[in-house]
């Protein structure tokens, strides 16, 4: 007897059982999340085909390079120079110092540069002029150039020694090698304050800040070529109003420091004395 299917034709269906699938042989790598520290986000529930993907991939929290690396918020001292040190009452809080920006040089960079090419040049000259006078007008050329020298060079010394102080208090401006100067302004009588950027400021990030405050006579009103003047104006505009986030944000830092850099850090202002 023979069996018909659906269709009703007659011939005879022989039928096989289907074999199982091959099982998939097991994988060297131990399962995702199993004592694998590049895998943290699989214990979270991630599927294994998500994990396999990104294998070996980690976030890089490290700072940006290139032209983004310029801009970055400057790093202040966590303690005051022994120059800035002198100036401070124990009471007073150190938030940072500054020197002027390099580009309150370059006028002096310029002078000594023209007068070496010029040196050189009238040296040239005089030693091609065949006369006895020659000899004193190459000494006094070279006595002029060393002078010259000598003023670039302390120009760059007196630009060493200034300061821009800023504390929880006041703003400072000390000036001067031989004879010192130091201006200084209560922050609280500070009653406007503003900085200006020209094109080539904008460009080498430098500006001049100019404070007002309620005297008439201003020991510190204008000050040039001040470094990074975007984030300096914060930190004292910051430091006007919302004293108590900086002390806030601090304290957080110094409880973030190891062990050893807080001890380094509360031995330079003075802890363990």
């Amino acid at each position: 007897m023979t069996e018909t299917g659906a269709g009703g034709s007659g011939d005879k269906k022989d039928t096989e059982p289907l074999e199982p699938p091959t099982p998939r042989a097991p994988a060297d790598s131990p399962a995702p999340g199993a004592d694998d520290p590049t895998r943290e986000f699989a214990a979270a529930g991630a599927p294994a085909a998500a994990t396999s993907d990104i294998d070996g991939v980690r976030f890089d929290d490290s700072p940006a390079g290139g032209l983004l690396a310029g801009v970055r918020a400057p790093s202040v001292p966590d303690a005051p120079s022994p120059m800035a040190a002198r100036y401070l009452f124990p009471t007073e809080k150190y938030r940072g110092e500054w020197r002027r920006h390099w580009m309150h040089l370059l006028p002096w960079y310029i002078v000594g540069t023209l007068a070496t090419f010029i040196m050189g040049f009238v040296s040239g000259l005089l030693m091609r002029w065949e006369s006895g006078s020659s000899e004193t007008g190459l000494t006094i050329t070279v006595i002029v150039w060393l002078a010259i020298l000598l003023l670039v060079g302390w120009k760059i010394i007196d630009w060493y020694m200034d300061r821009f102080i800023l504390t929880n208090k006041r703003i400072m401006l000390i000036q001067g090698v031989v004879t010192r100067s130091v201006a200084m302004m209560p922050l609280g009588r500070v009653t406007d304050m503003k900085y200006a950027q020209t094109p080539m400021g904008r460009m080498l990030n430098y500006g001049e800040f100019i404070i007002e405050s309620a005297g008439q006579d201003q020991a510190l009103r204008n000050v040039p070529h001040l470094p990074n003047p975007n984030y300096l104006y914060l930190r004292m505009c910051e430091e006007m109003y919302e004293p108590e986030a900086v002390d806030e944000r601090e304290a957080e830092e110094e409880e973030d420091l190891p062990l050893e850099n807080a001890y380094d850090k509360d031995t330079r202002l003075g802890g363990d004395a």
